[in-house]
């Protein structure tokens, strides 16, 4: 299944700049694996060594924060929009 994915822009040097790209697959993980076997090295930003998205990077499905669905096993229907966003710290 086609879906769009949204790059932070700390993470578009692997995506050649790109803040939109397309991804494929039935679920977050698919999505995931399949954006870093074409961007290699952005799967390690976003999921750390135990294959767990990082703490400080929230990933949304359309507008639900996969946190509190399925994490990495919640569906991406066709069409759907992804964002990928690293937490912002500031005081």
């Amino acid at each position: 299944m086609s879906v769009s994915v949204r790059i932070p822009t700390i993470l578009r040097t692997y995506t050649d700049g790109a803040s939109e790209v397309n991804g494929e697959g039935g679920t977050l993980r698919e999505v995931l694996q399949k954006l870093d076997a074409d961007f290699p090295g952005i799967g390690a930003r976003i999921l750390d060594e135990t294959g767990k998205i990082r703490r400080f990077v929230n990933v949304y499905v359309g507008e639900e924060d996969v946190r509190f669905a399925d994490g990495l096993d919640t569906v991406t229907p066709e069409g759907a929009s992804i964002s990928v966003i690293p937490a912002v710290a500031g005081g």
